[in-house]
């Protein structure tokens, strides 16, 4: 079985940067499009940004410039670099990964973190 861990949430204050990262463990082939969602309290769960196993990036409109996605698939880990952050990017930050294939080529699909908090306050 599959896990993603996130790991890098904290408090931070406004203008500042974190840094996020999600690792995949367990018998892994190959992983399809990863990315980074957030959940802020009384709201849906949204998705922040993604990037394909080619290592094409996609980002919602509000973190445009300000964050940047990434990935290793050496290591199965995906990263979020978090810049000029503001309050209204408090939440708990998740890591997805879309489709998985095993080693033993078994598919995966839809597998979250369990989550990371960031909350961004002076």
């Amino acid at each position: 079985q599959v896990q993603l861990v996130e790991s890098g949430g904290g408090l931070v204050q406004p203008g500042g940067s974190l840094r996020l990262s999600c690792a995949a463990s367990g018998s892994i082939f190959s992983i399809y499009v990863m990315g980074w969602y957030r959940q802020a309290p009384g709201k849906e769960r949204d998705l922040v940004a993604s990037i394909s196993s080619g290592g094409s990036p996609d980002y919602v409109d509000s973190v445009k410039g300000r964050f940047t996605i990434s990935r290793d698939n050496a290591k199965n880990t995906v990263y979020l670099q978090m810049n000029s952050l503001k309050p209204e990017d408090t939440a708990v930050y998740y890591c997805n990964a879309d489709r998985v294939i095993t080693a033993e080529r078994k598919w995966q699909f839809n597998v979250w973190g369990q989550g990371t908090q960031v909350t961004v306050s002076s």
